[in-house]
């Protein structure tokens, strides 16, 4: 049995980073190949400017304080520092992660990816600029991506900061490279003169829905309307839109992932759990990459609200538009929380948007069958 390593983003604490690990090692030990986590020394960030402080202690410090700044009920607040505490060492044995490290093994494979592993223009010193994320000292025979992305590093990014050069060389040595977007393509095709092959995220390629045992059944008694979106970045007037809009169609506002000014309930639950409350709810808005990806396997009504990249700030719109388009759905998209009204009332043709999913997940089987097998 062929032993396969995934570099990913699976100690990252939120529930997308969570279910693209999961569904990414059971794609691979579907053809049969034995699966573990491989993880990567943490580098200084590239963007030092309001960067995160790399002492962990201090950092954690500055994330509860942050927390106490949101506007929103303190018990939720409680649940969310609760919920971020007690993340890894509740979900990562399901992952077959433990606290110790696994730097470096001898493998005869290693995937890179899914996730923003290429997103080394950044300030998250959780992350940092690695080369271990390009492959750089690894122990594997075979060395490929799966849905990789540079997130919102941009070839311009890359060479300001005097980057090309180095990721292009490293890029240059990976046997078979895939990824999720338009921007992550025409990066690597521009740094190594090859074209790569674009798979949908292990979110959406794993089919969850009919095929994972761990999603349990819940009712809740009541109607809602799910909130996806980071603490934070919800404006004042977007949540008090959210909250009369609720009021108005007689929905509570569940907030999962992030604690919202306007939620009824801050719901801390297991990453399979998600996926039952996202089935039972009747409408969703996101900001999210993995928000809309979860609307769309539990075929809900959503609305997608784009963030621009300014200057330093972190955007979504490259990778949002290019996953809505790829499933046929821009409509879907907005920069005005207003429009969600009109947008949640028109119907998704879900059938069309499953057979797109079908070759889609075709694609991305032959290509892992063809690396791995």
């Amino acid at each position: 049995m062929k032993k396969v390593g995934i570099m990913s983003m699976q100690r990252i604490a939120n529930y997308g980073s969570f279910l693209q690990a999961y569904a990414l090692k059971q794609l691979i030990e579907e053809i049969g190949c034995q699966v573990e986590f491989v993880d990567y020394h943490v580098g200084v960030p590239i963007i030092t400017e309001n960067a995160d402080s790399k002492n962990k202690f201090v950092r954690k410090l500055e994330k509860g304080l942050e927390t106490f700044r949101y506007q929103a009920p303190l018990s939720h607040k409680l649940s969310f520092i609760q919920y971020k505490q007690s993340f890894a060492k509740k979900y990562m044995p399901m992952l077959g992660i433990t606290d110790e490290m696994n730097y470096n093994p001898t493998l005869d494979c290693l995937v890179i990816g899914s996730d923003e592993v290429f997103n080394c223009i950044q300030k998250n010193s959780n992350v940092g600029y690695s080369t271990e994320l390009f492959g750089k000292n690894n122990h594997a025979d075979r060395l490929i991506t799966y849905a990789a992305s540079f997130g919102n590093t941009t070839l311009e990014k890359l060479e300001k900061h005097q980057k090309a050069n180095e990721v292009g060389s490293l890029l240059k040595k990976f046997d078979a490279i895939s990824v999720r977007d338009a921007n992550s393509g025409s990066i690597v095709e521009q740094l190594t003169g090859k074209v790569p092959v674009y798979n949908l995220d292990p979110v959406l390629t794993y089919d969850y829905m009919n095929c994972c045992d761990k999603i349990p059944q819940i009712d809740v008694g009541e109607k809602y309307l799910i909130l996806y979106a980071y603490a934070g970045r919800i404006s004042n007037n977007e949540a008090d839109w959210i909250a009369e809009y609720a009021k108005k169609k007689n929905l509570k506002v569940y907030a999962i992932g992030g604690i919202q000014k306007c939620a009824d309930r801050f719901v801390d639950c297991s990453p399979f759990e998600v996926l039952v409350y996202f089935r039972n709810a009747e409408e969703v808005v996101t900001d999210t990459f993995h928000g809309s990806i979860f609307s769309v396997i539990t075929h809900r009504p959503f609305t997608t609200l784009i963030r621009k990249s300014v200057g330093n700030s972190y955007g979504n719109e490259e990778k949002l538009s290019d996953l809505l388009n790829r499933l046929g759905l821009t409509e879907r998209m907005t920069t005005k929380v207003e429009e969600t009204e009109r947008i949640n009332q028109q119907p998704i043709d879900y059938e069309k948007v499953n057979e797109l999913l079908k070759a889609h997940r075709e694609i991305a089987k032959d290509y892992l069958r063809d690396n791995l097998s």
